[in-house]
């Protein structure tokens, strides 16, 4: 049966006689009940709870003392009972409920302080089982923050440390505790339940069989707002937990082009993240330039020649700690952000001369982190594996009469690495550990072909004895043409086209080698 609707929720003030407090994360909680003694209230508590706050020598009523009944199944029972819920529930501005409890012998609980077993951070860990897991799903903690969520007109409740201050501060002027309050802490309330219990279900959705799953949730806080989003008329925000990935630790707060173009920037370093020095230049998400070297410097100067025109104001990521050199080489033209695994002390003497240029320390390779993707589409969203793991070359073939030499290869698998990160159609040519010229995002992959050998002629950069890589397959001969016309000996492709023998043909016609990898990389 249903509850009849008060006729308007009362917004009056809160005083608050009895408190019920179980926490998981015990910080701050001894300055809450200490503050909550001064006040006269009647605390009650359980387990671990109750044993600290009363070692501290405040006066605290066990939960088993209300509800006449011991805690059971260790620990697994303590606090649903009708004692406990009737005392949270109760609406106390509605006189039948009043009549109800006293009949009950149930008193009022007006302050609830409850946070939940540590399930996210429990299963993060190595080795951690299903049976580990599931102690860790707690039951009466979220029960009892709903409870008092629900009842936020009558019922105040605190169900994280960060939210402490704030009470008490209205907590000792006197006058209760207010209406607006109690309904902002009833909001973080159910948010987060509803955060816990995503967590529970995206952990059980993991072992389960089931691909697609039926339902999927995302769950991610609130990292800080942004000042607009693409454009200065979108409001936007940035959600989730980029703390754990980078440190922005000088400049001003990234922006939300920024934080696309920082994603971009550690997602094509992480395939370089065991390789020698290695230097991307990203404009607008997508790479301009490309180099590896046995220095650092140098590989930024190669990645630099790719391009020299739309660096400026770009984004330079690195694999390698930051050296003198390279900030000197990099200080040369304005860069917005540079991003490093580390910087050494003299690089950073220099680069923080710039006020408002954006610094950030590289804190975990994204490609161990980011497994799953999301794009919004009209009426959903697009889900899908991330495209970061890493390639096995075992599993590429020669498909052509010539075999490609030891160094057309090492050219072949740098080409392969970079051409998955820039837009389809994509086209990436390269020599000697640096690209020589990049075509992304157009209709045609001809048309890519032909801003890539257009920007290479413009900073004056040879095709003669370069490898081409394509993300998808060339669907006729003419593109593999095209390549060899600019001079390129080396063409690594997916495959997969109806044309393919044709377009085999052709390569072994122009004395070209070329390798399948069976894989293609669009990116939209």
């Amino acid at each position: 049966m249903a509850l009849k609707p008060l006729a308007q929720l009362p917004e009056t003030s809160l005083t608050i006689k009895r408190a019920l407090l179980s926490v998981s994360n015990k910080t701050d909680i001894i300055p809450l009940a200490s503050a909550l003694h001064k006040k006269g209230v009647e605390l009650i508590s359980t387990g671990g709870t109750a044993k600290v706050i009363k070692e501290e020598g405040i006066p605290v009523t066990d939960a088993s003392e209300v509800t006449g009944f011991p805690e059971c199944l260790d620990g697994r029972v303590k606090t649903l009972h009708p004692h406990i819920h009737g005392g949270l529930l109760a609406r106390t501005s509605y006189e039948p409920d009043n009549v109800e409890l006293a009949e009950l012998g149930i008193q009022p609980i007006e302050l609830v302080v409850v946070n939940l077993y540590p399930f996210k951070e429990t299963v993060k860990k190595d080795g951690i089982t299903p049976a580990t897991a599931t102690e860790f799903i707690d039951i009466g903690g979220p029960t009892m923050i709903r409870a008092a969520a629900k009842n936020f007109a009558h019922v105040c409740i605190l169900s994280s440390p960060e939210q402490y201050t704030d009470f008490i501060e209205e907590l000792n002027t006197d006058e209760g505790i207010s209406y607006q309050l109690r309904l902002k802490l009833a909001k973080a309330a159910f948010t987060h339940t509803a955060d816990y219990d995503v967590a529970i279900s995206n952990y059980f959705t993991g072992l389960v069989d089931e691909n697609p799953a039926k339902q999927f949730s995302i769950s991610e806080p609130l990292a800080h707002p942004l000042r607009y989003g693409e454009n200065p008329h979108q409001k936007a925000a940035v959600y989730g937990t980029q703390n754990e990935v980078i440190d922005c630790f000088h400049g001003k707060q990234l922006s939300y082009n920024n934080y696309l173009d920082v994603d971009a920037a550690l997602n094509i370093i992480s395939d370089f993240e065991t390789e020698e020095p290695t230097c991307a230049i990203i404009k607008h998400t997508i790479p301009c330039g490309v180099g590896t070297a046995s220095t650092l410097e140098e590989a930024y100067n190669k990645a630099f020649s790719t391009d020299t025109v739309s660096p400026f104001g770009g984004i330079v990521v690195v694999n390698k700690p930051l050296d003198l050199a390279t900030a000197t080489a990099i200080d040369k033209i304005f860069t917005e952000i540079i991003i490093a695994p580390e910087f050494d002390e003299d690089a950073l003497e220099l680069l923080t001369a710039k006020k408002n240029r954006r610094l950030i320390r590289i804190r975990k390779n994204v490609s161990k982190s980011e497994t799953i993707t999301y794009r919004s589409i009209f009426g959903g969203v697009l889900k899908q594996d991330a495209d970061l793991e890493a390639f096995d070359q075992s599993t590429f073939k020669v498909v052509t009469k010539r075999t490609p030499s030891e160094s057309e290869l090492k050219d072949l698998l740098f080409s392969w690495k970079v051409v998955r990160h820039v837009k389809s159609n994509a086209i990436v040519y390269a020599k000697d550990g640096r690209t020589l010229g990049i075509g992304s995002g157009q209709t045609s992959r001809v048309d890519s072909s032909e801003i890539a050998v257009a920007k290479a002629e413009k900073e004056g950069l040879s095709l003669d004895g370069a490898a081409i890589a394509s993300d998808a397959f060339f669907p006729f001969s003419d593109g593999v043409e095209a390549a060899a016309a600019a001079g390129v000996t080396a063409v690594i492709q997916p495959g997969g086209s109806i044309r393919d023998k044709e377009v085999i043909a052709k390569a072994n016609e122009l004395g070209l080698c070329m390798i399948f990898t069976g894989t293609r990389h669009f990116k939209h």
